[in-house]
């Protein structure tokens, strides 16, 4: 299953009433959303018809969330399902996940793009760096240890997507601050010279959810029946069901 396959579903299960894409490039994610949208991307061009209620901010996401009101498309700001797809860098990627996370709620879900790079090659930081009959994922991939270390409260579940494998991340806490604290610590062991020290897991994708499996668990129509609920109420409710439905981080 291909990436944009996954997301479409996650938007006929979840029926999110809001979605913030990083990184919308010519639109071709943004085509599957029929609701009130937000996509930032300081270069997009858009070449296909999109159907849904957008505004669209040539930014960096950086430059959006510096904002005093990011989300004031949103009639409250809160994003119920994000895509992260911005710049192939783990620092960007992480720092984007830090920025949204302020705006979810535990039955948000958020999905990173290019988290499973299929050779050594494609996790290059340096985009311009020759890689023949390679696509360029960067080193998105180390942001998912930091989640999964320094992060216990989260379900970090990598997904067996093509081209480059998604993850996808549910129960954020937007009053969690411990990665923001370890930010400058994680980014300077992430910036290091190519080829990456890509982990075996990751390149084999030792773990990865099948992306129709994952689809097919019930913790979907749990979350879109949950999210009217008060926050602290929900948090342990939406736990019990991702326990039923096998969906625990890999260590």
């Amino acid at each position: 299953m291909r990436r944009h396959n996954l997301l479409k579903s996650l938007h006929e299960l979840l029926q999110p009433r809001t979605y913030l894409e990083i990184g919308v490039s010519t639109g071709s994610s943004m085509t599957l959303s029929r609701t009130r949208s937000i996509g930032v991307d300081p270069a997009f061009h858009i070449k296909r018809e999109l159907l849904c209620d957008l505004h669209l901010v040539r930014a960096t996401s950086d430059e959006f969330f510096a904002r005093e009101h990011p989300l004031a498309h949103f009639d409250e700001p809160v994003v119920d399902l994000a895509f992260i797809d911005g710049m192939h860098l783990a620092e960007y990627a992480l720092r984007d996940f830090i920025n949204l996370e302020r705006f979810t709620h535990a039955t948000s879900v958020i999905v990173f793009d290019d988290m499973l790079p299929r050779i050594v090659e494609e996790a290059d930081r340096d985009r311009d760096r020759p890689r023949p009959r390679a696509a360029w994922a960067g080193d998105v991939y180390k942001v998912f240890a930091a989640l999964r270390d320094l992060r216990r409260d989260l379900v970090c579940l990598h997904v067996d997507t093509e081209p480059t494998g998604t993850a996808v991340v549910l129960l954020p806490d937007p009053h969690n601050e411990s990665l923001l604290t370890a930010y400058d610590d994680l980014v300077a062991g992430y910036v290091t010279p190519d080829p990456q020290q890509v982990p075996a897991e990751i390149l084999q994708r030792t773990g990865a959810w099948n992306p129709a499996a994952l689809l097919a668990t019930p913790i979907w129509s749990e979350l879109r029946r949950l999210r009217d609920r008060d926050d602290a109420t929900v948090r342990s409710e939406v736990r019990s069901y991702v326990k039923e439905a096998g969906l625990t981080t890999p260590r």
